[in-house]
């Protein structure tokens, strides 16, 4: 089967380019602003945005996408009115779109029927932290059959063993925290962070992208060296509330350290 995802990463892959994929939390701060942030994350030359299920339990979250999520779940968020954003920006955002929730409201509102309205909005991919292959069965069989990629993620505790599980069972990419804990700035690259990359990369060549604390376009270029495509997520976050000048113009300088 050819996921969108494999296939954005094979063309950069043949260009030389890392994929920048930024985050913004669904419906934040409204409708009309998530909106003309995730343009403008697209105009200016995106690979992947990755979008936020608000929740409430959200525990791989830090402080700042636990507030934002909080703020939408407050202000009138849904399933169903974030499909809706997300059928109003295919027109106007050509990039492929991936989900990031946790198991609960996929449950709750129907796998099958989540992932019929996954593909027939565009969406190509989910991410779902509290997800683990053990229980992943019926989400994966049910994501094929709609041809969304699961992207798992690894931890740098991860053992070589599970790593190679995951990786078996990831059909996007695979999703590596940069750090033991939970999403937000910080001020540095881990210097484990290399040795853990050379373990991943000794038991698969799928996609790997790193995601967590990346929050200046050092930063960015740092990661960049190490794998595939660069994940923006709380600083990102901090910006959409300032508008979308704000976030191309923040967008522009991470794309261009991770060219």
């Amino acid at each position: 089967m050819s996921y969108e995802l494999i296939t954005t990463f094979d063309r950069l892959q043949k260009q030389g380019r890392k994929a920048l994929i930024p985050y913004f939390t669904a419906l934040y701060p409204s409708a009309r602003v998530f909106e003309q942030s995730v343009i403008a994350a697209s105009d200016v030359g995106a690979d992947i945005i990755e979008i936020g299920l608000p929740f409430s339990d959200p525990l791989a979250d830090g402080p700042v996408i636990q507030h934002s999520s909080h703020y939408a779940l407050t202000h009138g968020f849904t399933i169903e009115r974030m499909f809706k954003s997300l059928r109003r920006l295919r027109d106007k955002a050509k990039t492929p779109f991936v989900i990031m929730t946790y198991i609960n409201p996929v449950l709750r509102y129907g796998v099958g029927r989540f992932m019929r309205e996954c593909r027939n909005n565009w969406v190509s991919g989910l991410i779902i932290p509290d997800l683990i292959p053990e229980e992943g069965g019926l989400v994966e069989e049910t994501a094929a059959l709609n041809k969304i990629a699961i992207n798992y993620l690894i931890a740098p505790t991860t053992p070589i063993g599970r790593i190679r599980l995951i990786s078996a069972r990831t059909t996007g990419f695979i999703y590596l925290v940069s750090v033991v804990g939970v999403t937000g700035a910080r001020k540095g690259v881990p210097a484990y962070l290399p040795s853990v990359v050379k373990r991943i990369r000794q038991v698969t060549d799928k996609p790997l992208c790193i995601g967590f604390g990346i929050s200046t376009p050092a930063q960015a270029r740092a990661m960049a060296r190490l794998c595939d495509g660069v994940i923006i997520g709380s600083a990102l976050v901090k910006k959409v509330k300032l508008g979308a000048n704000e976030v191309r113009k923040f967008l522009k300088q991470i794309k261009q350290n991770i060219l």
